[in-house]
């Protein structure tokens, strides 16, 4: 081999692995991609391939903590609300006099919350208001929301129960919450930006995703390993800048089906 030969072998190997290069930068800026990784899986993200650990990928998708009393909710994410109801008289919890109970089922909209099913019980007392009545019309109509498991407020002899706070930005909704354990300076009626769910009600956060082309609703904070079992094949797509991008994950990896699921993820497998 000459040395010229030699020399344009090596330009040419050189453009290749650039090549590659591209190539890869290409698919991380339209992919994400599962990343095996010690002590924890991390999830690389478009457009700038930044890493977010598997425990941080709610917190970068709306600033969920576990341990925290409230959450944000944001489009594509659903609330689940059942309501107790009992016989007139009796205490609101426990089996004495209990009727039964009604479920309403609410997705949320970029400028609202929107009624998707109820399921209705036959013995509810006409004069209890219906669990689709719970939160008020005009209070369905905002464009923010944060829903707080469960409030202790000042001078209430009914102190415990979930809030649904709405609000027409993010700043409005932080100062509602820096105010909120004094009932009275924001959830007095008929001020529509508070709900206080009776203590007799449970308030879930669930959330929407597609399961081999069927829209489902999963609890927040379900891992892939949720739905799929012991998958031969796995298609994820994942919602990026308004687009649908694939996820690069390696299905015989029991660690990398801990990958938190997020809202409008279409999930395929085999």
């Amino acid at each position: 081999m000459t040395p010229r030969t030699s020399l344009v072998r090596t330009v040419l190997l050189w453009s290749f692995y650039l090549y590659l290069a591209s190539c890869v930068g290409s698919l991380s800026r339209t992919h994400f991609r599962v990343i095996p990784h010690s002590p924890q899986y991390l999830l690389q993200s478009p457009p700038d391939s930044y890493r977010t650990p598997f425990t941080e990928v709610l917190k970068a998708y709306n600033g969920f903590e576990a341990g925290h009393t409230w959450i944000d909710l944001t489009p594509l994410m659903e609330l689940r609300i059942e309501n107790a109801y009992y016989e007139a008289g009796a205490p609101r919890s426990g089996l004495a006099g209990f009727l039964g109970t009604e479920v309403a089922q609410y997705t949320v909209l970029p400028n609202a919350l929107d009624l998707l099913s109820v399921e209705p019980t036959k013995n509810r007392p006409n004069d209890d208001i219906s669990v689709k009545d719970l939160i008020s019309g005009a209070a369905k109509q905002f464009s923010h929301y944060r829903l707080y498991y469960e409030i202790v407020f000042a001078r209430s002899d009914h102190s415990h129960g979930s809030v649904l706070l709405g609000a027409d930005s993010q700043k409005e909704i932080d100062d509602l919450s820096a105010r909120l354990t004094h009932q009275e300076k924001v959830c007095y009626q008929p001020y529509i930006h508070c709900t206080v769910f009776p203590e007799a009600c449970s308030v879930s956060v669930e959330m929407r995703v597609v399961v081999t082309g069927k829209a489902t609703s999963v609890v927040w904070g379900s891992t892939l390993e949720n739905i799929v079992k012991e998958p031969h094949h796995l298609k994820v797509r994942r919602l990026s800048a308004g687009q649908l991008r694939p996820v690069r994950i390696n299905p015989s990896d029991p660690k990398a089906l801990l990958l938190p699921l997020l809202p409008g993820d279409q999930i395929t497998w085999d």
